[in-house]
């Protein structure tokens, strides 16, 4: 087999798809987030504003955040020193676990070394603890969620993207003595919507199964504490697992689960992606556990960076650029066509130091491909005004629709 050819005409499929990534190289600037250095492909460098970072509260460049990763440095040294059950469990690690239980209202959290792996990990574990378990899914749940459901080899049902109807229809047709999981997120990331959190709890209690909820794009951004969507809600008491990142809201790196004390436990006994991974390094876990702390005592950053993602949903609307509806943090605006959606964003970053990515296919169905917005607190009205003027212009030399925002 020609094994080089086959590597070729996979990339050229990407490539004529016209959804080939191209990774930004950027330099962030410590105290003046958003902002960063972009090295161009011929090696020259210019100033850019970042508008599609996950650091959603700008806690990567908190003081707070980087001087306790530095001081666990100068304590602990670099890596965790091996596995968590092989020398790799600190004092710092057992903090932030204890500190992200709190947060959640839970009994006990388990640290991950990512989001991703934390999902993974935990939904695969599940159908070795619970045999014959049946696991319910949204149909947009993240690619971590999918993975782990799949990979536990247990029976799975999708149901349609928060539709109670259809998962209710779905519970009920299954057998009444099998244990059961309904598998979902708050915020969906792609087009900012959210999910019935309290009515999907009721179903799940009617049908006697539990509740796995992903908060990774609400932790640390609503709630009083930034506890999450649940949290908001006034539901996080009845939530049986909840899985969360600090390698968004929090600035840092990692993801965790929290729950009673007794899954906990049970998944950390028996999940691969747990035990057979260095743990964490110290610095992490600390900047982590600082970065929780710090932003349960500081809703007035939860409350500015509503106002700028409504600001920025806003401001587009009045330009008449097709922003699709989002009722969170998340700003989607429609091309629907990669081509356009990847040509559009290269002009910004080239024409405009406005550096957002395109998101096509596979993240997102063909024929919604968008440029997905993350304004922040500390986006100004002056980098709004630039983002709109850039846009309202690109969307006229590009041929690009403002109704519907197909392209032409």
């Amino acid at each position: 087999m020609d094994y080089k050819a086959a590597f070729r005409n996979a990339l050229d499929q990407v490539h004529s798809e016209g959804r080939y990534r191209v990774f930004a190289d950027l330099k962030r600037y410590r105290g003046e987030f958003p902002k960063a250095r972009w090295t161009r492909p011929d090696g020259s460098q210019t100033d850019v504003v970042v508008w599609c970072s996950n650091d959603y509260l700008g806690q990567g460049q908190n003081p707070i955040v980087t001087q306790a990763m530095h001081q666990a440095i100068d304590e602990a040294g670099s890596g965790s020193g091996g596995t968590r059950n092989i020398s790799g469990t600190t004092c710092y690690h057992v903090a932030l676990e204890k500190e992200l239980a709190d947060l959640h209202g839970k009994e006990a959290a388990l640290l991950f070394t990512s989001g991703y792996v934390a999902n993974e990990a935990a939904l695969s574990t599940l159908t070795k603890i619970l045999p014959g378990l049946i696991i319910f899914s949204d149909e947009l749940n993240h690619a971590s969620m999918i993975a782990g459901i799949r990979n536990g080899r247990c029976e799975y049902k999708v149901f349609r993207h928060n539709d109670l109807e259809h998962l209710e229809a779905l519970l009920r047709d299954a057998p009444a003595d099998a244990p059961k999981l309904v598998a979902f997120e708050s915020v969906y990331s792609m087009d900012g919507d959210i999910s019935d959190i309290a009515g999907t709890i009721a179903l799940a209690k009617k049908y006697g199964a539990l509740t796995y909820l992903d908060e990774v794009h609400a932790v640390g951004l609503y709630g009083r504490q930034g506890g999450g969507v649940a949290e908001r809600d006034g539901v996080m008491d009845q939530i049986d697992i909840i899985e969360g990142t600090l390698g968004k809201a929090f600035g840092v790196m990692g993801g965790y689960i929290a729950a009673d004390a007794d899954i906990v436990d049970a998944i950390r006994s028996f999940a691969s992606g747990f035990i057979f991974t260095t743990s964490l390094p110290p610095a992490l876990s600390a900047g982590a556990a600082a970065s929780v702390r710090w932003l349960r005592e500081h809703n007035e950053v939860r409350v500015r960076h509503q106002e700028r993602a409504a600001t920025l949903k806003r401001r587009f609307a009045e330009a008449g650029l097709p922003v699709m509806p989002s009722v969170s943090h998340i700003v989607p605006v429609l091309v629907g066509d990669p081509v356009h959606c990847k040509m559009i964003s290269d002009m910004l970053l080239a024409d405009f130091g406005v550096y957002v990515q395109p998101i096509n296919y596979p993240t997102v169905p063909r024929g919604t491909e968008r440029l997905r917005f993350t304004p922040t607190p500390f986006h100004t009205d002056e980098m709004m005004d630039h983002l709109v003027g850039a846009l309202d212009k690109l969307w006229s030399r590009c041929n690009v629709k403002r109704l519907g925002g197909y392209a032409a």
